[in-house]
């Protein structure tokens, strides 16, 4: 009977793919009448991301800030015509890459099979795996089955800040069922990606209202983002990981560990023992764990709130509900 029990198992995984729990598994399309469907995501991502690579760091941006809000049910691609849905509050003004996942559902859309069968939601997941395996990033798996969500509040918005402190981002992290080690290793993206100059304005020009800088980041670099950002520049660009903001790698825990992380919440994850070991481990020890970390933590946050089954629907456009 054990042995028979096993072979059933055996056969149900190969119908049926991989499942990693709550509802989803690898392979999902392919037996859910759109068997094209990563093939087709895979091909979209890698020709925007071939003509903008900066768009790598954009598209996962994006997939954190919608998993962060309601969980990952794309509801971040949600626009409103009164400007009150995800997308119109001020942390998410600057995402782009909304023409990728677009694009893909149009042409998911186009194929008869996949008409009304791939959720938005799941697109958005593996755009942003695709796009940083584009740049030569790490693969991680990204089990499908999600549902849409059909409700987008500006007022939920609630993201981590990159003004707070190592308590305040572990806290936001606890709640969505992650841990101290996914923060650190999350905080890893920024080994890609810009931010603007005004969001370090007064890191560096006026931290304590006197005029002065925080102490918490190397005099020297200081001095370097002044030369970059003017007091009063606001739009200007600056590398997240300075010197490797366009490869996906392990600098970003050197720069933090040197103190050149750019916002306050890079800087502060030296401020508790748990982040602080991980820096040290990447930058200091160079265990090289953190491509495998970072594919173990993306898939958690790929489970955060998922909606499944009955709930949430399928959306025919995805700057939209049905």
């Amino acid at each position: 009977m054990a042995l028979k029990n096993l072979l059933a198992l055996v056969v149900l995984l190969g119908v049926v793919g991989v499942s990693f729990g709550g509802d989803l598994y690898e392979g999902y399309y392919r037996y859910n009448n759109c068997p094209q469907m990563e093939d087709i995501v895979r091909d979209v991502t890698y020709h925007y991301i071939y003509k903008d690579p900066t768009l790598a760091a954009a598209l996962l941006r994006m997939h954190f800030h919608d998993c962060f809000v309601r969980g990952c049910d794309g509801s971040v691609l949600i626009k409103s015509p009164n400007n009150d849905a995800e997308r119109d509050a001020v942390p998410n003004l600057s995402l782009r890459g909304y023409e990728v996942v677009d694009t893909v559902k149009s042409v998911l859309e186009s194929v008869s099979e996949c008409r009304g069968v791939v959720s938005c939601a799941d697109i958005l997941a593996l755009v942003a795996r695709d796009a940083v395996l584009a740049i030569n990033g790490p693969w991680w798996s990204v089990p499908l089955g999600r549902k849409d969500g059909r409700v987008s509040n500006i007022s939920e918005v609630n993201l981590p800040s990159p003004f707070a402190n190592v308590t305040t981002l572990k806290k936001n992290f606890a709640d969505k069922g992650l841990n101290s080690k996914d923060l650190v290793v999350l905080s890893g993206a920024h080994t890609i990606g810009v931010s603007s100059c005004g969001l370090i304005s007064s890191r560096i020009y006026n931290f304590t209202g006197k005029g002065d800088s925080d102490p918490a980041m190397d005099k020297n670099y200081v001095e370097e983002l002044k030369k970059r950002c003017p007091p009063t520049d606001v739009t200007t660009s600056v590398d997240m990981d300075p010197t490797s903001a366009h490869k996906f790698d392990s600098h970003y825990f050197n720069t933090v560990y040197q103190k050149k992380g750019l916002f306050i919440s890079d800087s502060t994850l030296l401020n508790d023992i748990d982040t602080n070991f991980y820096i040290q481990m990447q930058a200091v020890l160079n265990l090289n764990t953190f491509n495998s970390d970072f594919s173990k933590s993306m898939v958690k946050l790929g489970y955060v709130e998922i909606l499944t089954g009955d709930q949430g629907e399928i959306r025919n456009f995805c700057d939209r509900v049905n």
